[in-house]
């Protein structure tokens, strides 16, 4: 068995802490692991799991393959999507790379960024799947609803599979329902919500899919076929899959194929898809409210109140969030949480940097933060990792003066390789190549101050990186 962990999403409900180039899948939100590092954690227990599949943008896949290092998990691929094209590309590209040594397993395809509380019953829950998948079933996991939730698409269990009675044949998939019809499918306890997880073998997932979506199967092949490696990761062929049609793995498949089957699943399961169900699935205090980071709040009940960089107080709140970091502010009633999305559509519009990079950004060095700027200068704290190492490069139009504050340095000036120590610092003139390492095994933490006509982060020209940009 090999897990498929989907990593591409956004979490744009989630904003500000949940970001473009930085989504939520990659936060540690419930716990002390991030929620991409408890998904992989999850699958830990299940006897015969072989190290996992990850398809993730290209953006993220330095993030991916440091959270997976961090937790000692070595991914038997990361897989590279050149462009979104929803669930069913992704796990057709998957299927491809799982057959590849000529083996037949069967996946359980998990998305990277929900919440699971009863690990056992999950565990069980796949048990019992893997047999029938084996058998040539396509299973998927529908959770037991405990409220009338239009929030999630649903759906509807039929007669019980006389070989397990713990799984069902699936009779429809069901959109997300208003209130009353939703309050009709909880009552009637014949509909589950759509947990989006998936298992069947990878030999039966292509040929339904060769049978249902022959376009998607055509374009992937071809995507993988040209596929080339980088590092540790895969690059699919760009032109061949930007011509795959995009579909879910639910409108692909699983609607049209007579061998889905459901399997119940009641285990704490949340996709945390806002603030509102992250409040759910948080401990909370007497007076209900969920508190992380510096907060003082008085006279304030059945809130979500984060503060990631400074003060944050309230009085004579009832059920709202607020959600502080370094460079924004989200106040909303808790029922309206999911609207946030709007937000980040407006700041998209607006070509704001807030919708897609936080103050810190994090690079496979290590990571930058904007600290002050202004016309013609800009001030950067940089934290470069132990043994890590930037890119020979240059700027056609701005000059940088580095300070370290702590650490060792070690910079490439034109032809000279100098180093600079603590409180020690260099001069990088404009249009003169340069480097900038870590030859030392604790962090380098240096202040970087940028001066020039023009300070953007594409007025860098590389002539040589570790990192293959």
């Amino acid at each position: 068995m090999i897990p498929v962990i989907m990593a591409g999403g956004s979490g744009t409900r989630l904003w500000p802490l949940s970001r473009e180039l930085y989504p939520k899948q990659f936060l540690a939100l419930t716990s002390e692991q991030t929620m991409l590092q408890a998904t992989v954690s999850r699958f830990a227990g299940l006897e015969g799991a072989e190290n996992p599949i990850v398809l993730c943008k290209d953006e993220h896949r330095f993030l991916v393959g440091e959270q997976l290092l961090q937790i000692g998990v070595e991914a038997g691929a990361i897989i590279l999507e050149p462009v979104g094209r929803n669930t069913a590309p992704a796990v057709a590209v998957a299927a491809l790379q799982a057959v590849v040594c000529g083996d037949d397993p069967v996946l359980l395809v998990l998305p990277s960024d929900h919440v699971i509380n009863d690990q056992e019953s999950f565990q069980q829950a796949v048990s019992v799947g893997e047999k029938l998948a084996e058998a040539g079933s396509l299973i998927t996991f529908g959770i037991v609803p405990g409220c009338p939730e239009t929030g999630y698409g649903y759906i509807r269990s039929g007669d019980a599979l006389a070989e397990d009675a713990k799984a069902f044949r699936v009779a429809s998939f069901i959109e997300k329902p208003d209130l009353q019809t939703a309050r009709q499918y909880l009552d009637s306890g014949d509909y589950l919500w759509n947990s989006g997880m998936f298992m069947f073998k990878a030999s039966v997932l292509i040929t339904e899919l060769d049978k249902f979506a022959p376009e998607i199967m055509t374009a992937c092949r071809a995507a993988f076929e040209q596929k080339r490696f980088d590092l540790d990761f895969v690059r699919l062929d760009r032109e061949a899959f930007s011509l795959c049609p995009a579909d879910s793995i639910d409108y692909a498949v699983m609607e049209k194929t007579s061998a889905a089957v459901v399997i119940p699943l009641d285990c704490g399961w949340s996709d945390v898809g806002s603030w509102a169900s992250l409040h759910e699935v948080s401990d909370s205090d007497e007076s209900g409210n969920v508190i992380k980071g510096d907060v003082i709040a008085q006279d304030t009940s059945g809130c979500y109140l984060r503060s990631e960089s400074r003060l944050v107080t309230t009085v004579g709140l009832r059920d709202h969030i607020v959600i502080e970091t370094s460079d924004a502010v989200v106040v909303a009633p808790r029922d309206r949480s999911q609207d946030v999305k709007s937000i980040v559509e407006q700041l998209r519009a607006d070509n704001r940097t807030e919708a897609s990079l936080h103050r810190r950004v994090y690079r496979p060095w290590g990571s930058y933060e904007g600290v002050d700027s202004a016309d013609r200068f800009q001030v950067k704290r940089i934290t470069v990792k132990p043994g890590a190492s930037l890119s020979l490069q240059m700027h056609h139009h701005r000059a940088e003066h580095w300070v370290v504050v702590s650490g060792t340095a070690r910079v490439t000036v034109g032809d000279k390789v100098i180093t600079v120590s603590e409180n020690q610092s260099t001069y990088i003139p404009v249009g003169e190549k340069h480097r900038l390492e870590n030859p030392g095994i604790i962090a380098l933490e240096l202040i970087e101050i940028q001066t020039g006509a023009y300070l953007g982060e594409d007025d860098i020209v590389r002539f040589d990186d570790v990192y293959g940009r």
